[in-house]
């Protein structure tokens, strides 16, 4: 004699396969630390991650009192930096002109970054192919 299904059991198994499926699409689209330029950043209170271009003179070791740089947007059409404190782990790829994004808070007009949340973007990945 065959058992007779319940079809609860798939309905309830598939809605919450829904919410888990709509809960991940929101947390990677929305969930995120919000990305800003320096001249954007403004009198932002919480964790934002700053995106910009270093400027000459950066000073200091990321491990022994900070790395002490400045950030400028990366499209140069405003002339406003910001000084940021960073300390962690630095890339051979950091230098005066790259592009890097870094994730912390403005405190007292300097940006603290999160420890080793420094990312040095590569710009020969971002650059047309010269045929």
């Amino acid at each position: 004699m065959a058992r007779k299904r319940n079809p609860a059991r798939l309905v309830i198994a598939l809605s919450v396969a829904a919410v888990l499926a709509i809960f991940l699409l929101y947390t990677s689209i929305a969930g995120g630390t919000p990305a800003l330029a320096p001249s954007e950043l403004g009198a932002q209170t919480g964790v934002v991650s700053l995106a910009g271009r270093v400027q000459p003179g950066y000073k200091g070791d990321a491990y022994s009192g900070g790395l002490r740089f400045h950030l400028r947007d990366i499209k140069g059409g405003s002339p406003r930096t910001v000084a940021v404190l960073y300390t962690g782990s630095v890339s051979d790829q950091f230098r005066a002109g790259r592009e890097v994004s870094v994730k912390g808070r403005l405190q007292n007009g300097t940006f603290i970054a999160v420890k080793d949340s420094l990312v040095t973007k590569c710009p020969s990945k971002y650059t047309a192919k010269q045929s």
